[in-house]
């Protein structure tokens, strides 16, 4: 692990969200959030939630840094460069922390790292004007440190803005969710990705072409997708998962077959997350529908937790992938079939 690796998820290459000035995309949630700003009424918790790799921590910091310029006197030069080393004073980031033994990071945030920041947040302010609390991600805190958390949420000290980031809120404490203003951050336009991509790394149009298909509308798989050495086969998943009732039978089994002998490679891990996010869709269009439908949407969510339990098992118990995939592929066929989803054009 390198001096300057901050997060456990960090890529190669690609900057870190704080260093982050532009931001491509969001404009309407950028604008809800400047408009709390110049009112003078500042929330104080927000809850940026969406799925991940968006660029949430991109937004978060990138407001934080507009609310020091507007309630400090320092210039937004000063600012970007000390948020960006992490020294910004009125700043406070709590991520997932190294081991111990220097080695990969600790798998959830601890209630002991908690208890500090909040400590820290409680003593006297290191300079004047508002703070800004980011909670990356929230998701990542346990039962203990979530209620630790909560605390200072339903408590918040004078003149600060808790930003938690959260890539499932389904999954957090409704308390901590009704203490803060939320905002849905969702897939960006395939333009918006390419421009992002295109801004970060160097590679070749065909390349970044291939990378925005499968990105579905978020960066962080787009650049996962550029520093993959073959994408052929999630180029295939990605087709049959557009439309897996007109596909035919044995496409599926084809794709089961190739990702299972790359089980342990980073094709499978791209793959895991295409399918997520495959079903959230489902799940979404369902309940955005001009009349939704509950059945539908009970159908996706049904399929989210078989999906999820089903590779875990497999992950647990050494179980054959292959046979796992199949049993994914063939209840999102199913789900398609029973409730004739629309095809995309």
């Amino acid at each position: 692990m390198s001096d300057d690796t901050r997060e456990p998820d960090q890529l190669d290459g690609v900057p870190l969200p704080e260093t982050r000035e532009a931001l491509i995309g969001h404009a309407e949630a950028e604008r809800l959030l400047m408009a709390r700003l110049a009112s003078g009424r500042m929330p104080s918790g927000v809850m940026l939630h969406g799925p991940r790799g968006i660029g949430k921590a991109t937004l978060a910091f990138r407001f934080a840094r507009k609310v020091f310029a507007a309630t400090s006197d320092e210039t937004q030069e000063h600012v970007a460069a000390q948020v960006a080393s992490g020294a910004y004073p009125n700043l406070f980031v709590m991520r997932k922390t190294p081991k111990d033994t220097g080695k990969g990071f600790n798998s959830v945030i601890r209630i002991d790292e908690v208890r500090r920041f909040v400590e820290e947040l409680r003593m006297t302010r290191g300079r004047a004007g508002h703070r800004v609390a980011i909670i990356d991600s929230i998701d990542d805190c346990n039962t203990a440190s979530a209620n630790a958390l909560l605390k200072i949420l339903e408590e918040p000290p004078a003149d600060t803005t808790f930003m938690l980031i959260s890539h499932r809120p389904g999954g957090l404490l409704p308390t901590i969710r009704s203490r803060c203003f939320p905002l849905a951050l969702r897939p960006l336009a395939d333009g918006h990705v390419r421009d992002i991509l295109a801004a970060t790394l160097t590679a070749r149009v065909a390349e970044i072409d291939g990378a925005v298909a499968l990105a579905a509308g978020v960066p962080r798989r787009g650049f996962e997708a550029l520093l993959l050495a073959d994408v052929g086969v999630l180029g295939v998943l990605a087709d049959w998962l557009r439309s897996p009732a007109t596909q035919a039978a044995g496409a599926r089994l084809a794709i089961a077959e190739t990702l299972a002998t790359r089980k342990d490679g980073a094709e499978m891990g791209f793959a895991r997350d295409m399918i997520f996010a495959a079903i959230a869709g489902y799940a979404r269009d369902a309940a955005e529908a001009e009349r939704p439908d509950r059945r539908r949407l009970d159908s996706a969510t049904e399929l989210w937790d078989k999906a999820r339990l089903s590779l875990a098992d497999a992950d647990a118990y050494n179980l054959d992938m292959r046979q796992t995939l199949i049993g994914i592929f063939d209840a999102i066929r199913k789900h398609h079939l029973l409730f004739a989803v629309p095809i995309e054009p």
